[in-house]
Protein backbone atom coordinates (compact mmCIF):
# COMPACT_ATOMS: atom_id res chain seq x y z
CA UNK A 1 0.00 0.00 0.00
CA UNK A 2 1.26 3.25 -0.67
CA UNK A 3 0.97 6.21 1.25
CA UNK A 4 2.71 9.62 1.23
CA UNK A 5 6.03 10.71 2.64
CA UNK A 6 5.80 12.14 6.26
CA UNK A 7 8.65 15.01 6.54
CA UNK A 8 9.02 17.34 10.06
CA UNK A 9 10.91 20.42 9.20
CA UNK A 10 12.51 22.43 11.99
CA UNK A 11 15.22 25.35 12.98
CA UNK A 12 18.00 24.12 14.47
CA UNK A 13 17.91 26.01 17.18
CA UNK A 14 17.14 30.06 17.65
CA UNK A 15 17.98 30.64 14.41
CA UNK A 16 15.31 32.79 12.69
CA UNK A 17 15.99 33.19 9.43
CA UNK A 18 13.08 30.71 7.82
CA UNK A 19 12.53 31.66 4.16
CA UNK A 20 14.44 29.03 3.37
CA UNK A 21 13.32 26.22 5.31
CA UNK A 22 9.21 27.79 4.02
CA UNK A 23 10.40 27.49 0.88
CA UNK A 24 11.92 24.17 1.03
CA UNK A 25 8.11 23.12 3.04
CA UNK A 26 6.31 24.30 -0.01
CA UNK A 27 8.08 22.95 -2.35
CA UNK A 28 7.93 18.96 -0.42
CA UNK A 29 3.73 19.71 -0.19
CA UNK A 30 3.43 20.27 -3.92
CA UNK A 31 5.34 17.29 -4.72
CA UNK A 32 2.84 15.49 -2.53
CA UNK A 33 4.42 14.82 0.59
CA UNK A 34 2.79 15.27 4.05
CA UNK A 35 4.81 18.67 6.02
CA UNK A 36 4.86 19.28 9.12
CA UNK A 37 6.66 22.69 10.08
CA UNK A 38 7.69 22.84 13.62
CA UNK A 39 9.56 25.99 13.66
CA UNK A 40 12.51 26.56 15.93
CA UNK A 41 12.84 23.69 18.27
CA UNK A 42 16.07 22.22 19.74
CA UNK A 43 17.14 18.62 19.19
CA UNK A 44 15.03 16.64 22.07
CA UNK A 45 11.45 18.95 21.33
CA UNK A 46 12.27 17.85 16.84
CA UNK A 47 12.57 14.07 18.42
CA UNK A 48 9.85 14.27 20.82
CA UNK A 49 7.32 15.69 17.63
CA UNK A 50 8.96 13.62 15.40
CA UNK A 51 8.29 10.55 17.11
CA UNK A 52 4.53 11.70 17.86
CA UNK A 53 3.66 12.64 14.56
CA UNK A 54 5.55 9.29 13.09
CA UNK A 55 7.58 11.00 10.37
CA UNK A 56 9.59 9.14 8.24
CA UNK A 57 11.79 12.09 7.71
CA UNK A 58 13.08 14.96 10.10
CA UNK A 59 14.98 17.68 7.76
CA UNK A 60 16.53 20.48 9.76
CA UNK A 61 17.81 23.87 8.98
CA UNK A 62 20.21 26.08 10.08
CA UNK A 63 21.63 29.20 9.03
CA UNK A 64 23.01 30.73 12.27
CA UNK A 65 26.37 28.38 12.60
CA UNK A 66 24.53 25.91 15.24
CA UNK A 67 24.76 23.62 12.76
CA UNK A 68 27.51 20.82 13.74
CA UNK A 69 27.02 21.66 18.01
CA UNK A 70 22.96 21.07 17.46
CA UNK A 71 23.35 19.11 14.32
CA UNK A 72 25.57 16.76 16.61
CA UNK A 73 22.88 16.57 19.77
CA UNK A 74 20.17 16.06 17.66
CA UNK A 75 21.77 12.60 16.04
CA UNK A 76 23.08 11.61 19.42
CA UNK A 77 19.70 12.44 21.42
CA UNK A 78 18.07 10.36 18.46
CA UNK A 79 20.71 7.63 19.22
CA UNK A 80 20.20 7.49 23.03
CA UNK A 81 16.31 6.75 22.58
CA UNK A 82 17.16 4.41 19.71
CA UNK A 83 15.85 6.30 16.78
CA UNK A 84 18.51 6.87 14.96
CA UNK A 85 17.44 4.09 12.19
CA UNK A 86 13.69 5.23 12.39
CA UNK A 87 14.10 8.41 10.43
CA UNK A 88 16.02 9.75 7.81
CA UNK A 89 17.74 12.71 9.24
CA UNK A 90 18.41 15.71 6.49
CA UNK A 91 20.24 19.25 6.92
CA UNK A 92 20.73 22.32 5.21
CA UNK A 93 21.38 26.00 5.08
CA UNK A 94 24.65 27.65 5.22
CA UNK A 95 28.12 26.26 5.89
CA UNK A 96 31.20 25.43 4.78
CA UNK A 97 32.11 22.43 2.91
CA UNK A 98 34.19 21.40 5.42
CA UNK A 99 31.26 21.44 7.67
CA UNK A 100 28.83 19.49 4.74
CA UNK A 101 31.65 16.86 5.26
CA UNK A 102 31.74 17.10 8.69
CA UNK A 103 27.72 16.45 8.98
CA UNK A 104 28.03 13.35 6.79
CA UNK A 105 30.12 11.72 9.14
CA UNK A 106 28.13 12.67 12.27
CA UNK A 107 25.48 10.68 10.88
CA UNK A 108 23.08 13.06 8.42
CA UNK A 109 21.60 11.27 5.67
CA UNK A 110 21.36 14.45 3.26
CA UNK A 111 23.11 17.64 3.66
CA UNK A 112 22.01 20.37 1.51
CA UNK A 113 24.48 23.36 1.65
CA UNK A 114 23.61 26.96 -0.21
CA UNK A 115 22.35 26.64 -3.99
CA UNK A 116 21.03 23.10 -3.74
CA UNK A 117 18.17 22.97 -6.06
CA UNK A 118 14.37 21.66 -5.92
CA UNK A 119 15.15 18.62 -7.41
CA UNK A 120 18.75 17.98 -5.60
CA UNK A 121 16.53 18.18 -2.19
CA UNK A 122 13.76 16.29 -3.40
CA UNK A 123 15.83 13.68 -5.07
CA UNK A 124 18.62 13.74 -2.55
CA UNK A 125 15.20 12.62 0.04
CA UNK A 126 13.90 9.98 -2.07
CA UNK A 127 17.45 8.25 -2.03
CA UNK A 128 18.33 8.48 1.48
CA UNK A 129 14.52 7.07 2.22
CA UNK A 130 15.17 4.09 -0.33
CA UNK A 131 18.19 3.79 1.62
CA UNK A 132 17.19 3.68 5.48
CA UNK A 133 13.87 2.24 4.62
CA UNK A 134 14.47 -0.29 1.77
CA UNK A 135 11.78 -0.84 -0.36
CA UNK A 136 9.04 0.29 1.53
CA UNK A 137 6.38 1.90 -0.61
CA UNK A 138 5.69 5.56 -0.72
CA UNK A 139 3.62 7.42 -3.17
Amino acid sequence: MNRKIKVLLAKLGLDVHNRGVITVAMELRDKGMEVIYLGNALPDEIIAAAVQEQVDVIGVSSLGGAHLSLGSLLLSRAEEKGLKDEFVFLIGGVFSPEDAEELITVGFDGVFPPGSTQDAIISGLHKALVAKRGAEAFE
